[in-house]
């Protein structure tokens, strides 16, 4: 025809942009479809499908609060649209804006009860914001409409794996398996399931079966170099970590686990050179700069050591042993205020951390709170009787402060307990030596001076 590839205008460019970028998305080229959808939206910036796509595109690469601008322009523009909305409130709900995700999901009810997206991905705000029973009528609702759902099924073995029912997790995982075996990471949720369970070999099996079909799904590779870790089998572990940098050499979480090892064999240099490797990628990653810390302690460098512990306290540091280490090391250097919060945090990630009390009996015995190190040093004892630490030093704070009743009174306790500690046995002598001259200075202070002079002259 006359007209074929003519140049029809800036909306026919705009149109042709928005094809592209189409099949751009379809490829997996996500950039370059968003390159392509902003110079149609330049063109005509009122087409609401558009934005819609480029909602979806910026979803696909974890952009998700741009995402969420785009779906809420694309809702400005065709209002009541429930495609649209459900995506936006996926969004809500991938943001943390779970009140507004919900009220989001409520609309799109009102406005279409058997649409099935609005329960099925109800399921998932509902188990986020701990409402587990509320997550359930969702998935109930949705298999009224659609009983063969594999996200359904998806999304509530994620609401059942965060209540530690495991074997219904794999169900319903299983489930999902069954009617989309293509779905993302379903084995690999079907595998952390098994290991939380304690089925080791069933987790092996789906570890493997997830990295067949994605060999190189870092997140997975990762987390099967962590079970191997804990079978015991550091050298699969480590060649699990050098594949992981085959596909991101700057992957921070490989690099750290590898500077581990070589910690572990005594290879400090290297392991070093790891951990710096770690936290180049990674600053905000924990774990470097405390092995760091302990690395330059050992050597005598107390300033380093100092600047490392500092740094890893203001991460996020979950693990209450790391935390009580830090504590540790925070007393050696002379700092009892940093050891004081690192204690404490650690405390309440393990309330029953008994060593934790103890640590923080030092730090206040070290700031010379002698009250507040004996009710650290009695919760240390209701948690462990026969902490070594605590026994003694309970004595010694009570004996610090000038309370030698009390001091006597733990020793006895502390030397029933470990009748052959020698450390104890000093102690006990000290502190009766003490007594006794208390005793006798408190006689002598009692005696009439005047009655013993005329004595002595005779």
């Amino acid at each position: 025809m006359l007209f074929d590839g003519a140049d029809c205008g800036p909306y026919d460019r705009a149109e042709r942009s928005a094809r592209k970028a189409f099949d751009l998305y379809e490829d997996g080229k996500m950039t370059q479809a968003l390159v392509e959808l902003d110079r149609a939206l330049e063109i005509n910036p009122t087409n609401s499908a558009w934005h819609f796509n480029k909602g979806l595109t910026l979803d696909a690469i974890n952009r998700f609060e741009e995402a969420t601008s785009e779906y809420e322009t694309a809702l400005q523009l065709s209002p009541d649209d429930l495609e649209i909305l459900n995506a936006l409130a996926v969004d809500y709900t991938r943001t943390g804006l779970y009140d507004r995700a919900l009220a989001t999901f409520e609309y799109i009810e009102q406005v279409d009860s058997k649409f099935e997206p609005c329960y099925c991905n109800r399921i998932i705000t509902y188990a986020e914001t701990g409402q587990h029973d509320l997550a359930e009528q969702m998935f109930y609702l949705a298999q009224q409409i659609e009983s063969d759902c594999p996200l359904c099924y998806y999304n509530i073995g994620n609401s059942l794996f965060a209540r530690g029912q495991f074997k219904k997790a794999v169900r319903c995982w299983m489930r999902t398996a069954e009617l989309e075996p293509t779905h993302p990471q379903i084995h690999y949720r079907i595998a952390q399931a098994f290991w939380s369970d304690g089925e080791r070999d069933f987790a092996r099996e789906h570890f493997l079966a997830e990295l067949r079909t994605n060999p190189a799904d870092v997140e997975v590779i990762m987390d099967f170099a962590l079970f191997l870790l804990e079978l015991g089998e550091v050298e699969s572990a480590q060649e699990k970590f050098h594949r992981i940098l085959e596909f991101d050499a700057g992957f921070a979480p490989a690099l750290f686990y590898l500077g581990e090892l070589s910690f572990n064999r005594g290879e400090i240099e290297k392991a070093v050179e790891f951990f710096e490797r770690a936290m180049e990628k990674d600053a905000a990653m924990p774990g470097p700069h405390y092995r760091m810390a302990q690395h330059a302690l050992s050597c005598g460098r107390t300033g380093d050591a100092r600047a490392h512990l500092l740094t890893e306290l203001d991460l996020d540091v979950d693990d209450a042993n790391t935390l009580m280490s830090m504590g540790s090391m925070f007393l050696t250097i002379g700092d009892p205020d940093h050891a004081t919060q690192c204690l404490l945090r650690a405390t309440g990630l393990d309330k029953r951390n008994a060593d934790a009390y103890y640590y923080l009996g030092i730090a206040a015995a070290n700031k010379g709170y002698y009250e507040d190190s004996s009710r650290f040093f009695s919760r240390a004892l209701e948690l462990n009787a026969v902490h070594p630490g605590a026994l003694k030093d309970a004595a010694l704070a009570h004996f610090a402060s000038g309370d030698t009743t009390k001091a006597a009174e733990q020793i006895a306790r502390a030397r029933a307990t470990l009748p052959a500690d020698s450390e104890l046995r000093a102690i006990d002598y000290g502190i009766r030596l003490t007594r006794l001259t208390d005793r006798l200075g408190r006689l002598l202070r009692r005696l009439d001076p005047r009655t013993i002079l005329p004595r002595l002259r005779r």
